[in-house]
């Protein structure tokens, strides 16, 4: 996003321009500025911390808890130093942090505003419990919202991502963990309103910072597993040098199906997996027979369709890879039963691999290997069309020309050699020979 296209800067600047509206009332304001300036301490501190140990996100306690004791402007400002003080490590760095603080401001200020409205902040002071949960749950539920919205907007504009699919699923995903920090803003503004203060409501955050650590555990976990992934990627375009390149294109056509096919955020992640790992089996295959110019021989041709069973062996341990093993060991079998390595037929193949099967042939085909030149893409979908309901599943080839006709493709070329490869014959029935 280094390159951050012109409407989306506008609309950030218009998100600015909100923020400021929002904390213009600030001088008539009447609240006890020693309460802003330790909320905004907490937030600005803990901003600092997660950025130092990598942990991910926000954490919305302190911000929410402003919500529910200060008028919204107050609570507004809160947000402000931790989001323009933030280390970033992405540029442009400054527009970075002028979006993250203009939409928390605005976030805050309408969760405060809804709650202020339904009678939360007298219920804070009553401790008027459960009628208290009432107004919080609302503007939590405002919050997220907002969030959301404007997350959904720069998505579109700043990614080009169409804008039902920048919404989708946005205000669910992120629900539940704001939810669980409204509740600690909640008990926060409790106990700092009851004769406890401000020093028993810092305790709610002890357990909270805890469970944010185990949380960031994971995230780091799941990173170096991502790191795993693309070493042993870039190990196999190394090792066949004519397709460096592949995997990644395949994982992006393979997500570009699942998205297609109307699949989840989670299991559309697992296809792109599935997808870059798809040949990592190679890593077992002679670098003779993979970087071989002329036919191959039918006994080197058996141990190339090894690769499929390798490279299960290889990732069959990473356990949070799910349907992308099934992939990997399966994404050559045909739909006729005469693929490999087990000869399975129609249904019995995962869906997973009839989804790679199809981005696979699709790269193979489009892209320029040592024996051939790359089709144009329009000739590769004829190929995958003409080869539906035999060799490929026609769900997943009809889905991946829909979504060709929406975002296009770009082919990569991806031998090192220049000039025109020498051209060898393709294997009778498979599309893309060899893969």
């Amino acid at each position: 996003m280094e390159a951050v296209p012109a409407r989306a800067r506008a609309y950030v600047a218009c998100v600015a321009v909100a923020a400021l509206l929002c904390l213009l009332p600030l001088p008539d304001v009447r609240t006890p500025w020693w309460e802003v300036a330790l909320l905004a301490a907490l937030s600005a501190g803990w901003e600092q911390s997660a950025a130092r140990r990598r942990f991910a996100g926000t954490f919305y306690p302190v911000l929410l808890a402003g919500a529910f004791l200060l008028p919204p402007p107050a609570a507004a400002l809160v947000a402000l130093p931790g989001a323009l003080l933030s280390p970033v490590e992405q540029r442009p760095r400054g527009l970075r942090r002028l979006w993250r603080a203009a939409q928390l401001t605005v976030g805050v200020w309408a969760a405060a505003r809804v709650h202020g409205a339904t009678g939360g902040r007298d219920a804070v002071v009553a401790s008027d419990f459960p009628y208290a949960l009432v107004p919080a749950g609302v503007a939590v539920l405002v919050f997220c919202l907002v969030l959301s919205l404007l997350d959904g907007g720069i998505l579109a504009l700043a990614e080009r991502i169409p804008v039902r699919r920048a919404w989708r699923g946005l205000f669910l995903r992120s629900l539940a963990p704001v939810v669980v920090h409204g509740l600690a803003g909640l008990m926060m503004a409790v106990l700092w309103r009851s004769p406890y203060g401000p020093v028993a409501a810092l305790l709610v955050l002890l357990p909270m910072c805890v469970s944010w650590w185990v949380f960031a555990q994971y995230h780091r976990e799941r990173a170096a597993h991502q790191a795993t992934i693309r070493a042993l990627v870039q190990a196999v375009d190394i090792k066949d040098e004519y397709t460096r390149g592949h995997s990644e294109r395949v994982g992006q056509a393979s997500m570009m199906i699942a998205r297609e096919l109307g699949m989840d955020d989670a299991r559309i992640e697992v296809l792109r997996f599935a997808g870059i790992l798809h040949d990592v089996g190679k890593l077992g295959v002679p670098t003779r027979l993979l970087r071989k110019d002329g036919p191959l021989t039918p006994q080197e041709r058996r141990i190339i369709e090894l690769h499929p069973e390798y490279g299960h062996e290889m990732v069959r341990g990473i356990s949070f890879l799910g349907e992308a093993r099934a992939a990997v060991l399966h994404h050559h079998e045909r739909l006729d039963g005469s693929g490999y390595p087990y000869g399975l037929t129609g249904g019995q193949i995962p869906e997973s691999a009839r989804v790679v099967a199809v981005a696979d042939a699709f790269d193979a085909m489009t892209s320029t290997r040592s024996y051939r030149r790359a089709r144009p893409v329009c000739a590769a979908l004829e190929e995958l069309e003409r080869c539906a309901g035999s060799q490929f599943d026609p769900r997943m080839v009809t889905a991946l020309v829909r979504a060709l006709s929406r975002h296009g493709w770009h082919p990569a070329v991806t031998a090192d050699e220049p000039g025109v490869p020498r051209p060898r014959p393709a294997v009778p029935g498979r599309s893309g020979a060899r893969r």
